[in-house]
């Protein structure tokens, strides 16, 4: 029972409250910042070039006030060198890009814009909106867009609160509005974060969650138990899901066919105890579930185009890998 002093709260009561106050998370400030590219971005792979987080008031002028490079209006649009990612988590508003049609932009949704390709977005006049964004450039970036990962068939991503996307946006804003001009390794790391977010937003988007979770399990069993002969049609109906589904999902979310992926855990392990130790190929094939070491060393080069004992030789003489571990 709380302890009250003439109807006040006990000493001990209010320094708690003021503690709870205190350590509550703060709401994000409205800011933006700009960083000049930075060739380190070579290096690291990714950098983040601008960041921002904004309250759009409704019935008031929009966009803020922007440096040049960035200044667009809604009758002229915008062409951009970096890729932009935009959360929208309150209000709504409209996103158009070219070779996309027309999108409605509800709370909860991100969308991206892509480099050097005209776009404008702006909140509902009624509503305002609350956006935070970064822009980012690199190798990575060029890699995720060759690959598909962003691009203009995909540019809006409802369940982008869901996937984790507010909090790796709220992670870089905690750095960006503080940080330095130059380079920052540790805000690179946390912009690969929102990517990554974006990435999970998008495999949300594409399968059920009940096929999601399946293939989630079947990744975690196939690590735990590569080694041992493995029925992947009997795994799919154990967890629920029609094979031909599970099979599609797995391959959109390991790059791997269910198959093939146990036969990737195996080699990447080969890999390893070819390097360190002189274990005959029979003998490793028996412990990773490989029929023969012929078997095994059939796999080997196919996969890597080179043969075991070749691969250990040059590990071994320290002359570097053959092949790249994939």
């Amino acid at each position: 029972m709380e302890r009250t002093v003439y109807g006040i709260a006990s000493v001990e009561t209010i320094g708690l409250l003021i503690f709870s106050i205190h350590n509550m998370p703060q709401p994000i400030p409205n800011y933006f910042r700009y960083f000049t590219p930075s060739a380190e971005r070579l290096t690291w792979g990714v950098a983040i070039t601008a960041a921002g987080f904004t309250r759009i008031a409704a019935h008031t002028a929009y966009p803020p006030p922007h440096p040049s490079d960035h200044a667009f209006s809604w009758e002229r649009g915008r062409v951009l060198e970096a890729l932009q990612v935009v959360l929208v988590t309150a209000g709504r508003g409209q996103l158009e890009l070219r070779g996309a049609k027309p999108q409605r932009i509800e709370a909860g949704a991100a969308f991206i814009v892509l480099p050097k390709i005209w776009h404008r977005y702006r909140p509902d006049p009624a509503t305002g909106w609350t956006e935070s964004w970064l822009e980012a450039q690199g190798p990575i970036v060029d890699n995720l867009l060759a690959k598909g990962v962003f691009s203009v068939q995909s540019v809006v991503r409802p369940g982008a609160v869901a996937a984790g996307l507010d909090g790796a946006l709220a992670s870089v804003h905690s750095i960006a509005r503080e940080a330095g001009p130059g380079f920052d390794p540790e805000l690179a790391s946390r912009t690969f974060g929102v990517l990554a977010a974006w990435a999970r937003a998008g495999e949300a988007q594409t399968e059920p969650t009940h096929v999601r979770r399946a293939v989630l399990a079947a990744e975690r069993r196939l690590a735990e138990h590569y080694a041992e002969p493995v029925n992947i049609e009997a795994l799919a109906r154990e967890l629920g899901v029609a094979y031909s589904h599970f099979r599609r999902a797995f391959l959109s979310h390991t790059g791997f066919s269910p198959w093939k992926y146990v036969v990737h855990l195996r080699l990447t392990q080969a890999r390893r105890l070819l390097a360190a130790s002189d274990s005959t190929l029979d003998d490793l094939a028996a412990r990773l579930g490989f029929s023969s070491g012929f078997h095994l060393s059939s796999a080997f080069k196919q996969a890597y185009g080179v043969s075991p004992d070749r691969w250990r030789r040059k590990m071994q003489a320290g002359t570097g890998s053959a092949a790249p571990l994939s």
